[in-house]
């Protein structure tokens, strides 16, 4: 088994070649979630959520149906856009405020998505096990976010 730093490398690379030659941001976004879900151990939900007026709405996904909209500022999502920055979180029972989409997750890392100084939406990741992400997750995955951007 690769450790994560090489399995994150891995996954951008496939991400930068899935991405490279497609401007269409819904095609992209879709590629990106299905890569990261049959690539990433122990999650049951990998997807984004993207600004339209004053809130998140459900973009591609994969994993069981999701809440639709979040308020900005409200649940993980929300708070990591509000905040501008990733929120890693190792039980979200015990964050405040926690929307509950799916009754099986128990941790959860989000990363915003950037691109030339706008916020345009948010990479959500669950799972069923608590304390699941850790700081080479964050750093692989932001590693991933960041070629994403590039390619918008």
């Amino acid at each position: 088994m690769m450790n994560k730093e090489s399995l994150y490398q891995s996954l951008n690379n496939q991400v930068v070649a899935l991405i490279e030659d497609e401007t269409n941001l819904i095609a992209n976004l879709a590629n990106v979630s299905a890569l990261l879900n049959i690539a990433l151990e122990d999650i049951n939900w990998v997807g984004f959520y993207l600004l339209e007026n004053d809130t998140l709405v459900l973009g591609p996904f994969q994993g069981n149906p999701a809440c639709v909209r979040i308020p900005i500022g409200k649940g993980v999502c929300g708070t990591s856009f509000e905040k501008k920055q990733t929120l890693r979180i190792e039980n979200v029972h015990d964050f405040e405020g926690h929307i509950a989409c799916d009754a099986a997750s128990n941790s959860e890392i989000v990363i915003p998505l950037i691109k030339d100084g706008k916020y345009i939406g948010v990479l959500d990741i669950d799972s069923p096990s608590l304390n699941r992400f850790d700081q080479d997750d964050q750093t692989g995955l932001e590693l991933i976010m960041a070629s994403l951007k590039e390619h918008l």
